[in-house]
């Protein structure tokens, strides 16, 4: 007679049933194993996932490209280069700054050759994104500002110049570049990318031509690419910048933030992942001790079940159900407990929440996968007793 999967399984829980507290304390060495497997690799991944925010607000995907200094005549980068670099397909974004050899002055009182050190740039309006810049006090250039006589000044510049802030509701300060009042809309935070930014006036791309007579070509290329194809990124951004003169074009190599970024992608611990499974194989044998123990308590069970007809098979997948049930019951209360300690610890430390889906999958699998495992030895020798050796011990 063949027994139905619910008719096993509900013989296969009898022992969980009637004997709760030692299955209790058996599933918990597995669900401390597949704890411990989730745990060492959710925590590590979302340290990871903060690692490599930090990092890639250093600019691991950041590249520039300018002249090659020192040149005579100076090399002067092609208008359109901007436009071709953005036509790589893995650059997410482009843009750039020029110098306009000009000398901007706190007031027409200064000295016209005292330009306190700062340079004045031509910029693009996507300029910010590009250099992951943002502006502390007032506001960046826009398509309207761009064109009018107005300024944003890095960090560096307005304090040299004499700015702290921009005062909500006050009329905006001004200051003078080649003999004509230029209004400061706006004031960077400082720039750890691009220190050149900090000590710098920046203005409209459209206003830099119009009134400091600025001939269009860009001093310095700022991209951002894919980091995977970062390397391939800059190998043929000379030939797309300048294609006549490639040779004329110098791009800064990736960011050593680039380097730190990928190794910690290889710092998974085998010693941590070790312990895991030194965890699921304490569980492992905990519950083959609970199954060959239950099977010793159980052989009058057994006997009766063999005297009223069931076969060696029957016995044996009995046990073995059990054994899988317990260990499953263990793996998915593991499961539930690592990622709430992973969610615990990385909300406390605020980074984000990372769980590997892999490592959830493995965890119920490898919890069934040692039921199995465990269960095989007490099924075969419930299943070799016989009906008159199993009655005989009652």
């Amino acid at each position: 007679m063949r027994l139905s999967p619910l008719d096993l399984l509900g013989l296969g829980l009898i022992g969980l049933r009637t004997r709760k507290l030692r299955a209790a304390l058996s599933a918990l060495g597995i669900s401390i194993g597949i704890a411990t497997m989730i745990v060492v690799t959710g925590i590590p991944a979302s340290s990871q996932a903060a690692l490599s925010r930090e990092l890639s607000a250093l600019g691991a995907d950041v590249l520039q490209a300018m002249p090659m200094p020192d040149q005579d005549p100076p090399v002067l980068l092609p208008e359109e280069s901007v436009g071709m670099v953005r036509r790589i397909a893995p650059v997410t974004v482009a843009s750039a700054v020029a110098n306009t050899h000009t000398v901007v002055r706190r007031s027409d009182r200064v000295d016209p050759k005292e330009g306190s050190g700062l340079t004045v740039l031509a910029s693009r309006l996507d300029l910010l994104p590009a250099i992951n810049a943002r502006v502390r006090y007032g506001n960046w250039l826009t398509t309207v500002t761009a064109t009018f006589p107005g300024v944003v000044l890095g960090s560096e510049a307005a304090a040299r110049l004499g700015f702290a802030d921009l005062p909500a509701g006050a009329r905006p300060p001004q200051v003078m570049i080649r003999d004509e009042w230029f209004t400061v809309v706006g004031i960077l935070a400082a720039t750890p990318l691009s220190p050149d930014i900090d000590r710098s006036v920046l203005v409209g791309w459209d206003a830099a031509r119009s009134r400091l007579s600025f001939d269009g070509h860009p001093t310095v290329i700022y991209l951002r690419a894919q980091e995977a194809q970062l390397e391939a990124v800059r190998a043929v951004l000379p030939a797309t910048i300048y294609p006549e003169r490639p040779g004329q074009v110098m791009v800064t190599r990736p960011s050593d933030a680039l380097a730190a970024k990928r190794a910690t992608e290889n710092t998974f611990s085998s010693l941590l992942l070790g312990l895991a499974a030194v965890a699921l194989l304490v569980g492992g044998i905990g519950v083959a001790n609970t199954m060959v123990i239950s099977v010793l308590e159980r052989r009058s069970e057994i006997g009766l079940r063999r005297a009223l007809g069931a076969n060696r098979g029957q016995i044996r997948v009995q046990f073995l159900t059990e054994a899988v049930a317990l260990a499953a019951l263990g793996g998915i209360a593991g499961t539930v407990l690592g990622v709430l300690a992973t969610v615990a610890y990385a909300a406390y430390h605020g980074w984000p929440v990372v769980v590997p889906v892999p490592a959830v999958l493995a965890g119920v699998g490898g919890a069934v996968l040692v039921g199995v495992v465990a269960g095989v030895y007490p099924s075969v020798r419930a299943s070799r007793l016989t009906p008159t050796e199993a009655l005989a011990s009652v």
